[in-house]
């Protein structure tokens, strides 16, 4: 069996706010948002991945609203939520049996920031032998200083995690892609 979930990662009001920092993809959240109703509509899995930090300044603090999902991405009661205090989805919780128990073993992954949970998360899900998929369009990053100290635009950022898992832990894909991948993985189930 081919089933296909779509895993959000970390789509909380705290992304949204300004003190996040200076970010690319500003049509992420919509492309996210329409992966979210396609899946939906075609009654596949979703999984929705929160940061919950256990440092009080972070904008994950679970005493505040920086924490909660952001309202276009609240999951529904029949949609798997994992709950993670570092950036990696797979670590200290039951995904991998989740997703063995539901035949699921591929994921279109999407959501903040590519560096960071993305990239961690996508890099465990390859190696725990998951076919993955990275939708370019529906991640995003934020600017960041490299290892020398200098300041590398959000955008560059994006670039680079996407090559560092291109090929390697994970497939980056289109929207469009995002879409015939589930079209696909449908017909294939005889759904």
């Amino acid at each position: 069996m081919n089933h296909i979930a779509l895993m959000i990662i970390d789509m909380q009001q705290g992304m949204s706010w300004p003190q996040a920092g200076e970010r690319n993809n500003p049509q992420a959240e919509h492309n996210i948002a329409e992966l979210l109703a396609h899946w939906r509509a075609c009654q596949a899995p979703v999984i929705h991945v929160r940061h919950l930090s256990t440092e009080p300044e972070s904008l994950f603090w679970p005493e505040q609203d920086g924490v909660l999902f952001q309202e276009a991405f609240e999951p529904w009661n029949d949609e798997k939520v994992i709950e993670k205090s570092v950036p990696d989805a797979f670590v200290h919780n039951d995904l991998i049996d989740w997703l063995a128990e539901q035949g699921i073993n591929s994921l279109v992954i999407v959501g903040v920031s590519t560096n960071n949970s993305v990239e961690s998360s996508v890099r465990s899900a390859g190696n725990l032998g998951l076919r993955v998929y990275v939708v370019e369009s529906a991640c995003f990053a934020f600017e960041k200083e490299d290892f020398y100290g200098l300041l590398r635009s959000a955008d560059e950022v994006h670039a680079m995690s996407l090559a560092n898992l291109h090929g390697e832990y994970a497939t980056v894909i289109s929207q469009d892609e995002a879409f015939a991948l589930l079209s696909k993985d449908k017909a294939e189930l005889g759904g």
